[in-house]
């Protein structure tokens, strides 16, 4: 079996997972503390839930195209070693 972060390939795709895991977190973090945040006199939200839902969405599409880009350097590093041996 190919260890994928072995290669320089899928150091970068899992860096950019845990990048991508750690933006989705810290939005939904947001998210959550909404209920503490608001002032009960205070009109309308302290958390623009519309922006951190995009902020999730964007994760998640940054999460699943690093998840693309390590398939493919999988695929490739396994094309290269079907070649030479």
């Amino acid at each position: 079996m190919i260890d994928p972060v072995s290669s320089p390939i899928g150091a970068s795709a899992l860096q950019g997972m845990q990048n991508a895991e750690a933006q989705f977190q810290k939005a939904a973090g947001r998210i959550a503390q909404l209920p503490a945040a608001v002032d009960p006199g205070a009109v309308g939200d302290t958390v623009d839930l519309s922006a951190e839902i995009v902020a999730m969405l964007s994760a998640r599409d940054n999460f699943m195209a690093n998840v693309e880009v390590a398939k493919s350097g999988d695929s490739m590093q396994r094309a290269l070693l079907s070649l030479v041996g």
